[in-house]
Formats: C-alpha cells, sequence, structure tokens
C-alpha cells in the first residue's frame, strides 16, 4: 500500500474515532455535558491521538528501521569475489539497490511485467537491456550476482512494507477501541489530552536537535567511508586538488588546503567589505539618524538580506565581473585575465552580508544603556567622542560576535562562488585570479548521476564535514560572546 494512502486511512481512523468518542462520552452522560469532567471535544481528540500517534511513530521507526534490516540481509547475498580491491561492499549495495529502483520503475511504466522482474532465471544480459531503454540509470551490465541481490531487495523491502501497512492499521483500529473503552463522564479527557499535546511540543521542539545530530552522523559516517579509500593525511595536507576517480576507487590528488584557502581568502574579502559599511550603518542609524529616517533606512537596508543569493551571484557574473575587467584588466591595469576572481565574489558577498553585519549591530549598540551615554555626556565629551570612547567599547563583544556570524555565513555560500569566483583550486595571493571554495567544490562533485557511496560523491562528504567542523567552531565563539555581552547588560 502507498505511505500516501496508509496516512490517508489513519487520519480517517482518527476522525472517526473522534467523532465517536465525543458521542460517546455525551451518551455516558446522559446528553448534559455538564455532567462531563471534560468538554466533549476532549473525549474525541482523546480517542484521535491514541489512533494516530502511536502509528505514526510505528510508521517513523518502521521506515528508518526497515531500509537498515534489507540491507543487512542482502549484503549477506552478495559473494566476495564480487567485490574487487577498488569497491566495498556498500558500492555494490549502491549497484543493487539501483537496480532494483530500475526494475521498480519498469515495472510501473509497462516496459516488464512483475514476473520478469521477479524471476530469479531472468538473462542478466536482457534485463540491463530493458532496462536502459527503459531510462533507468545502470551501470554499464548488471551482472547475475548483483540482479539476484536486486530481485530480492524488491521482494524483501515489498514485504516488510505489506507487514507495515497492516501492522499500522491494526495499530490504530486497537488505539481507537481502547480509547473509546474507557470513555465515561468521569474520564479526565483533559489531563490526558493536555498531556499528550505537551508531549508532542517537546518532540517538535528536539526535532531541531536530531536533524542536527543526523546530519553530523551521516557525515561522520560517510566520510569514514571516505578514509577507508583515501589517506586522511593527504586529504588533510595536501596541497593539490586533481581528483580523478577511474572505475570504483583510484582517486589521486584530493588535497583540501587549496580549497580551505579559497574559502577563507574569499570571505576575508567579503568581510573587509561588509564590516566597516554595516557598522558605519549601524552606529548612524542608532546614534545619529532620527525616528522618521531610521523606520526607512533599516527596512531598506535589510532587504538585502531578503534578495536570493543566484541573484547576488549573476549580479557578480554580469555586473561586477565585467566591471572589475574593464578597470583591473588589460584595457585597464592588466592585473585581472577574466570577470570570474576572488575580487568579483568577494565584493558582491561582502554586499550581501551587509545586512547581517549592519542589523545586528544596531541592535547590539541599542541595547548599550542610555546611562553610559548621560554619564559621558555630563563629563563633557561631545557625541562622536562618547560614541568611540564608550559606546563602541561597550559593544564590542556583540560586534564581533556578530562578525564572527557574518564569517560562518560567508564560508558557508555556494552560489556566488560558483557564479563569480571560477572552478580554479589554488594557493595564490593574487585577488584577481580565479579560485573555488569548498561548498563549490562539493556543489560539483554530487553533479550528477554519481551514486552517493561512490568515491566522486564520498569525498562531498568529506568537505562537508570539514566545513561543518570550521563553522560550528565559529558559531560557537560568535555565541558565547554574545551571550556574555547580553548577561552584561541586559
Amino acid at each position: 500500500m502507498p505511505l500516501f494512502w496508509l496516512i490517508l486511512i489513519v487520519l480517517v481512523i482518527a476522525a472517526v474515532g473522534y467523532m465517536l468518542g465525543r458521542s460517546r462520552a455525551l451518551a455516558n452522560a446522559g446528553g448534559d455535558s455538564r455532567e462531563l469532567h471534560s468538554l466533549p471535544s476532549y473525549y474525541g481528540w482523546n480517542v484521535a491521538l491514541k489512533a494516530m500517534v502511536p502509528t505514526f511513530v510505528l510508521l517513523i521507526v518502521w521506515l528508518l528501521v526497515q531500509p537498515l534490516y534489507v540491507n543487512s540481509v542482502i549484503s549477506g547475498m552478495i559473494p566476495a569475489n564480487v567485490i574487487d580491491d577498488g569497491s566495498s561492499r556498500g558500492l555494490v549495495m549502491a549497484e543493487v539497490r539501483r537496480a532494483a529502483n530500475g526494475l521498480d520503475n519498469a515495472v510501473a511504466q509497462g516496459v516488464m511485467d512483475e514476473e520478469f522482474a521477479r524471476n530469479a532465471r531472468a538473462d542478466f544480459t536482457d534485463v540491463s537491456q530493458v532496462l536502459k531503454d527503459a531510462g533507468q540509470i545502470v551501470t554499464t551490465e548488471v551482472t547475475q550476482p548483483v540482479l539476484r541481490a536486486a530481485q530480492r531487495y524488491r521482494i524483501v523491502n515489498a514485504t516488510g512494507y505489506q507487514i507495515m501497512s497492516i501492522v499500522a492499521v491494526v495499530l490504530a483500529l486497537a488505539g481507537t477501541l481502547f480509547a473509546l473503552r474507557e470513555t465515561r463522564a468521569l474520564f479526565r479527557a483533559r489531563n490526558v489530552v493536555e498531556l499528550g499535546i505537551h508531549a508532542l511540543l517537546v518532540g517538535a521542539a528536539s526535532i531541531a536537535v536530531l536533524t542536527t545530530v543526523g546530519i553530523l552522523l551521516s557525515l561522520v559516517f560517510n566520510t569514514w567511508e571516505f578514509f577507508k579509500l583515501y589517506p586522511a593525511s593527504d586529504f588533510f595536507f595536501g596541497l593539490n586538488w586533481a581528483p580523478s576517480f577511474s572505475g570504483r576507487g583510484g582517486s589521486s590528488d584530493l588535497g583540501v588546503l587549496p580549497l580551505l584557502w579559497g574559502t577563507f581568502y574569499i570571505s576575508i574579502v567579503a568581510l573587509a567589505v561588509a564590516v566597516p559599511i554595516g557598522l558605519f550603518a549601524a552606529i548612524y542609524l542608532s546614534e545619529y539618524a532620527s525616528p522618521r529616517i531610521r523606520s526607512i533606512a533599516k527596512p531598506l537596508l535589510e532587504i538585502l538580506a531578503g534578495i536570493p543569493t543566484i541573484v547576488y551571484g549573476l549580479f557578480a557574473l554580469l555586473t561586477v565581473g565585467p566591471l572589475l575587467l574593464k578597470v583591473f584588466g588589460n584595457e585597464g591595469l592588466g592585473w585581472m585575465q577574466a570577470g570570474t576572481a576572488v575580487m568579483t565574489a568577494g565584493l558582491v558577498m561582502g554586499i550581501m552580508l551587509i545586512p547581517f553585519v549592519s542589523s545586528l549591530s544596531d541592535d547590539i549598540i541599542n541595547a548599550v544603556p542610555q546611562a553610559m551615554r548621560d554619564g559621558s555626556y555630563g563629563l563633557g565629551a561631545t557625541q562622536s567622542e562618547t560614541i568611540r570612547q564608550v559606546v563602541i567599547p561597550a559593544a564590542l563583544p556583540g560586534i564581533v560576535g556578530a562578525i564572527l556570524l557574518a564569517a560562518s555565513r560567508a564560508i558557508g555560500e555556494t552560489m556566488i562562488v560558483v557564479l563569480g569566483a571560477g572552478a580554479a583550486a589554488r594557493l595564490s595571493l593574487n585577488p584577481f585570479e580565479a579560485m573555488t571554495t569548498v561548498t563549490a567544490k562539493i556543489v560539483s562533485q554530487l553533479t550528477g548521476d554519481a551514486d552517493f557511496a561512490s568515491p566522486e560523491a564520498l569525498v562531498a562528504f568529506a568537505l562537508g564535514m570539514t566545513l561543518f567542523v570550521l563553522t560550528l567552531c565559529l558559531n560557537i565563539i560568535a555565541l558565547y560572546i554574545v551571550r556574555k555581552y547580553r548577561e552584561q547588560y541586559e
């Protein structure tokens, strides 16, 4: 049964249970709601929640556990001689899953019937050609062991989903019957429902934490798989990025240092643009601008934060790059060979970061107690002296935190770099040369039909893990500084 229809059936059962629970409670009270402990709707929601919540929890757990179980079962079917020196069991399982999905899609398109797809004696050469004719992505030739494993994979997977559907419907009905059985006039339905809603809110609040944990675990496991194929020392200390993959392995020259240098170099240029402009704008808005000007200027400045980064990338490619090339290229100073360069991406990224710096700095400067300004004025200081010697030093920890948050945003930027900085991985101090960043190479490595278990994709997870650690450290430092500041002045 498709998952959509299964969820719809559970919701229908819960809706019917709501009406039955409400009517049963009124019936037990003789039709007088004043005899009930709770409002009639609470009795209905008690039945609906006990039908839905356990069922959806079961579905989530089942959908998470079943792929792991199926992979472990099918992985044991793969003969040891199928796994060559340049491969791993994970890569072979990726081929099995791809072949199984191809069989499913071919059956759905009517290219082959279910009997042919399930037949373990089917000629695998014919299957490969049929899948290719159906437009399915498969390897050069589906080998016989992979075909056998894919057919078994489909059977085990389909059986698991059938069992899941039956168990889910039975559990929803059981929850409905149990809730109806306990429905009576003096049943504390409101307490039970409010406790259930509280648990749901706690679960919703935990999604962010669980998502972070899931992202971290996926990065760690895939990075570990990559380092089984490529030495970690060469990756972190290599000075050349020139990936070449032959077959299932055989990667070389995957040093991340040129990518890290490009990432930090472009970010430094961006911060050199964003920090002075953003900080001066924040000082003007908080200390000099009238309320009318502030109410107009600040929203206009923050519009920059709502512009999609792809638009900034096009602006870098079509406007800023040609303009810089005209000034610093062969027609001008002769320093720049093409419009895509560190300076192009850095300038546009700096424009994008201005609202981050200005908005956060403005809020931090406004948080400085007015008594500190009044004391400075009482001692005879002018407004500019008060800003330089009192307000800015008091707000400095928060401003530093805002700058670090903007830096982490710059390090994680992708589209501006892809369109404005070029794709060359090099170690150079020339800001008018093309360079690239970690995020740009992640995009290039994951673009195309490469499977996520292949070395081409696994290297992207290693890059992502490196970037995750860097940005996490910056965010931790920034949040620590901002929190320390707020505890001091709020």
